[in-house]
């Protein structure tokens, strides 16, 4: 069983997806099976929580072992991991939390997989933020999207615009921040491409929003791509990996410059 307090007022489903990947993962089989207990009551519905509830987890040794990242990378002061698509980056953070100190750098979205770091000293949380902030950082993601690209090798600029209120990004030429993507053209398939990614900004959903706005959707995007593309082929998580990540640092953590954490994932 794990065991989790709320430190706000949340709904169940979102709760367990920041959580408990494990949780997360089989969420609608345990409540049908009656697996989740808030404040010692079973629960069968996506039910609000107030600040201080209890929430239990009744799983078996095999749901527990699943596995929601694994370690790439780790000192006394980072930890470098692999996140599975399908999970969190807040329930990442959770699973460390347990194990020790941990802070939070950056994010993937759920159904990104890939690198990921977190710091575990509130120095190397402070050299890193700086760096992410500094854009001292270099990302590189692979992509397959619908389609082939106008060139083999390109770097695009936009502006993005959130919309809060339904969780999206809008690309245009000129309203909203700038944004700049570079890719490249790894491979063509039939109706898709292979494509090496790097973010020379960091803005939210940007790869996806901005590939989509190009005309060539990352597969199995559920929020901006090709709806029957998807359909057709049974994609509902878009095919995006955080394949590398490398920093320039100074200070206590000089020591991980030039050097570039990947990920083993394919697409």
């Amino acid at each position: 069983m794990k065991t989790y307090e709320a430190k706000e007022n949340v709904n169940l489903k979102t709760f367990t997806d920041n959580v408990s990947a494990q949780a997360s993962f089989r969420f609608r089989i345990l409540l049908k099976e009656g697996r989740i207990k808030v404040n010692g009551k079973r629960v069968n519905c996506d039910c609000p929580l107030a600040k201080g509830d209890r929430v239990d987890y009744l799983l078996t040794a095999k749901e527990e072992s699943k596995e929601a990242f694994t370690v790439l990378y780790e000192d006394d002061n980072v930890i470098v991991i692999d996140k599975e698509d399908g999970v969190n980056s807040e329930a990442v953070y959770s699973a460390l939390s347990e194990k020790g100190e941990a802070y939070f750098i950056h994010r993937l979205d759920r159904n990104t997989a890939g690198v990921m770091i977190f710091a575990k000293t509130k120095e190397a949380e402070g050299e890193l933020l700086s760096a992410f902030r500094a854009r001292l950082t270099k990302k590189i993601y692979l992509a397959l999207v619908v389609g082939k690209m106008p060139k083999k090798h390109a770097v695009e600029e936009a502006c993005l615009e959130k919309d809060e209120r339904r969780s999206l990004v809008r690309i245009s030429k000129d309203r909203g921040e700038k944004i700049v993507t570079e890719y490249e053209v790894l491979e063509e398939r039939e109706e898709t491409s292979l494509l090496r990614v790097t973010l020379h900004t960091g803005k939210t959903h940007q790869i996806r929003a901005h590939l989509a706005y190009l005309g060539a959707p990352v597969a199995g995007d559920t929020k901006y791509g090709n709806d029957s593309f998807n359909r057709a082929h049974n994609l509902t998580r878009q095919r995006l990996v955080a394949k590398e990540l490398s920093l320039e640092l100074a200070g206590g953590l000089a020591y991980l410059s030039g050097r570039v954490f990947r990920s083993p994932r394919e697409i």
